[in-house]
């Protein structure tokens, strides 16, 4: 609805009001307690602008550094904390405000959880004893440094304008307690005052250096004739079997159940006997007269058969299969087939006396592969339980330990008295095609003979197949 007012109605509204005079003021000041609006300033050139770019003033620069200052800084429950950082160091500097020289403004602030270390400082500290060290780390304080020194290349970082990055030993420290103990993350975090990612990210990196560094150096198939003829008079020494050069075990790892492919991990044998479902991968190794590895293949499933997993190695491939063994024996179970380079127990029944001798023999030999990997399960308790690890890096962390124990084991730094006690337990199953050359079974009967009356090495040709 809409009124009209005649002239003289306006004219006893506005007394003073004189007709044809501007009414616009009566409109833009209605509200006297608003004040009127700021003229608009006229809008600059683009090159005005690109000139002014970064050249606000003083106050207004550090009051927006404040502000974001202030939301960057994040609760003590943030992800932040969990993660360790983008960073290796991320959480290395626990000062809780680091100011960050190349920050917006001068005043933004990255904040670091404090963590507590203590304990790793008391363990690097030269005041702890070497039992404590050797205890911890299964391994002398020598040891560790030698390794450290080796891998400082292949796993030091640089430090950054935010922080600093984690020493040498620090890294080195958390990846050998991780596969000493099996201890999970969140403790290992704890102790090492690091992220739980942090910890997992530096465990894989000092795996995968001491694979790729480390693992040409220690584990070494004797290629030399003279490297070869020194561990074959070990083993003949102890056994009374002329030339072999390696011992052979194979054992399983237990996993957690993979999303894909489950059921070629199935182990039934240890399902069966633990009354427990368990899955597994295998590790194959051969060892020398000392009990260090010279030949390992990791990662195959452990449904798969012993003589299996020897057909996919690399040692049946581009060793045996390819003739370089002539001559030499390599030793194994009667999971294994004979072969003209592996040398296995007999396994029929009702066998004469020298081929009883000679089953005790290989078994003598044979448990020296046994007690290597008995070793390398008690020194690194991470093998002796369902691991956290990720299967597509279990065969890197296998083969880091398989390095390592061969180091320990050439350092002479035996297994302490309360993990010197542990025991394997490996189904051994009989081969489903056990003989697979007449001329190894012929060399096999030449061997046991000689054994029984002792004479020697059995003359030349009389203890290898012929070719």
């Amino acid at each position: 609805m809409s009124t009209s007012y005649t002239e003289a109605a306006i004219s006893s509204f506005f007394p003073d009001f004189q007709f044809g005079e501007d009414l616009s003021y009566l409109f833009t000041n209605i509200h006297e307690d608003q004040p009127p609006p700021p003229p608009v300033p006229a809008f600059p050139a683009p090159g005005a602008m690109a000139d002014n770019r970064g050249k606000r003033p003083a106050e207004h620069a550090l009051a927006e550094g404040e502000l974001s200052g202030a939301k960057r800084q994040r609760s003590p429950t943030s992800s932040h904390e969990n993660s360790g950082g983008s960073n290796d160091g991320g959480d290395h500097d626990t000062n809780p405000e680091v100011a960050a020289p190349g920050g917006r403004g001068g005043g933004r602030r990255l904040w670091v959880k404090e963590r507590d270390s203590k304990w790793w400082e008391n363990m690097i500290s030269p005041s702890c004893p070497d039992a404590e060290f050797r205890r911890a780390f299964r391994m002398s304080r020598a040891t560790f440094e030698a390794i450290c020194e080796e891998l400082g290349a292949a796993v030091a970082k640089e430090d950054t304008m935010l922080r600093q990055a984690i020493p040498v030993r620090q890294r080195v420290a958390v990846c050998i307690w991780r596969l000493a103990t099996g201890e999970p993350l969140r403790l290992v975090s704890k102790r090492f005052g690091l992220g739980i990612s942090t910890c997992h990210k530096l465990v894989l990196e000092c795996c995968a250096a001491i694979k790729a560094v480390l693992m040409p150096k220690t584990v070494q198939w004797p290629e030399a004739p003279d490297a070869a003829a020194g561990v074959a008079a070990s083993f003949k020494a102890s056994s009374g079997i002329p030339g072999v050069v390696g011992a052979m075990y194979t054992t399983h790892i237990p996993i957690i159940a993979p999303k894909a492919n489950v059921a070629a991990y199935y182990n039934r044998r240890h399902t069966e006997r633990n009354q427990k479902t368990s899955y597994s991968i295998t590790v194959q190794g051969v060892v020398d007269a000392g009990g260090a590895f010279t030949d390992v293949c990791i990662g195959w499933p452990g449904s798969m058969s012993d003589a299996d997993v020897l057909e996919r190695s690399a040692l049946y491939a581009q060793r045996g299969a390819a003739g370089l063994l002539q001559g030499q024996w390599v030793v194994g179970g009667a999971e294994y087939p004979l072969m003209d380079w592996l040398l296995v127990p007999y396994t029929h029944q009702n066998m004469t006396w020298a081929q009883h001798m000679f089953n005790e023999r290989v078994d003598g030999v044979r448990s020296g592969a046994r007690d290597a990997f008995r070793r390398l399960k008690a020194r690194w308790g991470c093998l002796q339980r369902r691991t956290e690890v990720k299967l597509q890096d279990l065969p890197v962390v296998l083969g880091a330990c398989c390095v390592l124990h061969n180091i320990c084991e050439r350092a002479g730094d035996g297994l302490e008295p309360e993990i010197a006690g542990y025991q394997i337990f490996d189904d051994e199953m009989v081969a489903e095609n056990p003989v697979r050359s007449q001329a190894a079974v012929d060399a096999r009967d030449t061997i046991a003979h000689n054994l029984l009356h002792n004479t020697g090495n059995g003359g030349s040709g009389g203890g290898f197949p012929s070719s």
